[in-house]
């Protein structure tokens, strides 16, 4: 179980990719030419405690892993 914005979610997965935390967050997702997501995560693993997860990336996860995820209109 990890938290997405506040949010339980139950994954099966060791790590989820940049999309995965989006999909998780947003549902429906914002779809625009100008959407950017920013997310930020802690209470990570060792390898990855905190840090940003950024688009195209990877992250290691366990039990109670919190991620905030943003999305912004760069009008």
């Amino acid at each position: 179980t990890i938290i997405v914005n506040g949010e339980k979610k139950v994954v099966t997965a060791t790590e989820l990719s940049f999309d995965q935390v989006v999909d998780l967050a947003f549902n429906p997702r914002p779809v625009g030419p100008n959407i950017v997501f920013t997310i930020t995560y802690r209470k990570g693993p060792k390898e990855n405690p905190e840090g940003t997860l950024v688009q195209g990336g990877i992250v290691k996860i366990k039990d109670g892993m919190i991620f905030n995820v943003t999305a912004t209109d760069k009008s």
